[in-house]
């Protein structure tokens, strides 16, 4: 889920900017409505200068539309480096996983078996036969979220502040996660205890990679549409230049009236095309699209679900097991499961 980017306000720019800076243990002043006199030392100095030296600056905060020439130095503007410096700096390093557990579905009865069923066989139908071998029981279903600032590095830089969200432990998206949490109600303190899955980095990475891609493929197609113009332009250039020259150096060769000389011919021949090549290659990597996802928070977030053993048909198999029904999406979780040959 990409996030509504917000617009520059000079104003509010500062006020950022003063909270943060004090955060990272700076002294900051306003000294008018769009100045901010900063004296920093330390880890606040090091956004300047990296040994940490003392440093003096006063900030200023110009309108978006303002005519003068940009001093990324002093001035705070939109795409302004030092506020990307901020942000990195703000982050926890290590990163704290946070926990969270969903309010609201504690009330609500399990499903009966029949609606169970069809719910069932909507989200997954190749099913044949299906059957609980046992009655629902209380349980917790997870889901981790993570904020992440996506750079995009092409012709022109694309940076996007995106939610992702991923079920649990299947790894699958659930992007009604992602998209409701600004009304999401949290439990202040839970008054019993939640099983909490394990830390697993190196799978959780691959699941929120393999969901940001998802995420990011329509912004790509046409990033990378323009990228493929802009390469095709610079190539036919290349060939266009390296074919001409090519074309002079063979002309040369016939009228050359030594050995040497036609040698000395051939070697540039080969040069030529040794250089062609290097110079395509060159523009490809020139065109090459990199994206770098930055994550700022990331959430385990537990809510109330219900489990129930099943046995169902499908793809010629038998299958026996636990799954996990989720009240809030009204949706079903393959969690535990071993199949048989039929």
């Amino acid at each position: 889920m990409k996030l509504d980017r917000l617009l520059y306000n000079p104003h509010r720019m500062a006020d950022f900017y003063m909270e943060a800076l004090t955060a990272l243990g700076a002294l900051c002043e306003r000294t008018w409505h769009d100045r901010l006199e900063v004296v920093a030392e330390g880890e606040a100095a090091r956004l300047w200068n990296r040994d940490g030296a003392f440093h003096e600056v006063e900030l200023w905060f110009p309108p978006s539309d303002a005519p003068a020439p940009r001093e990324a130095a002093k001035e705070v503007f939109p795409g302004c480096p030092l506020t990307f410096l901020i942000a990195d700096a703000l982050r926890p390093v290590p990163l704290t996983l946070q926990r969270a557990i969903l309010v609201g579905e504690r009330g609500v009865q399990a499903p009966l078996p029949a609606i169970a069923e069809k719910l069932w066989r909507v989200q997954f139908p190749d099913t044949a036969r299906w059957q609980m071998t046992g009655p629902f029981r209380r349980d917790y279903h997870f889901s981790l979220m993570a904020l992440v600032r996506c750079e995009i590095q092409a012709i022109d830089q694309h940076w996007s502040l995106r939610r992702v969200a991923v079920s649990m432990p299947d790894g699958n998206r659930d992007d009604s996660v992602a998209q409701d949490w600004d009304l999401a109600k949290l439990e202040a303190a839970s008054t019993e205890e939640v099983p909490w899955p394990s830390r697993e980095p190196t799978r959780w990475r691959e699941w929120l990679q393999r969901a940001l891609e998802v995420d990011l493929a329509l912004e790509l197609v046409s990033i990378r549409n323009r990228q493929e113009q802009y390469l095709r332009r610079e190539l036919d250039r290349v060939d266009q230049y390296f074919e001409h020259y090519q074309q002079e150096l063979g002309q040369r060769n016939p009228r050359s009236a030594t050995e040497a000389a036609r040698t000395k011919s051939a070697d540039r021949l080969a040069a030529a095309r040794a250089e062609h090549a290097r110079r395509r290659a060159d523009q490809v990597a020139r065109h090459e699209i990199h994206v770098h996802g930055h994550i700022d928070s990331l959430v385990l977030i537990a809510e109330s679900a219900w489990r129930a053993s099943v046995k169902f048909d499908s793809s010629r198999q038998q299958w026996t097991g636990s799954a996990l029904f989720i009240p809030r999406s009204r949706r079903w979780a393959r969690t535990e499961m071993a199949g048989a040959s039929v």
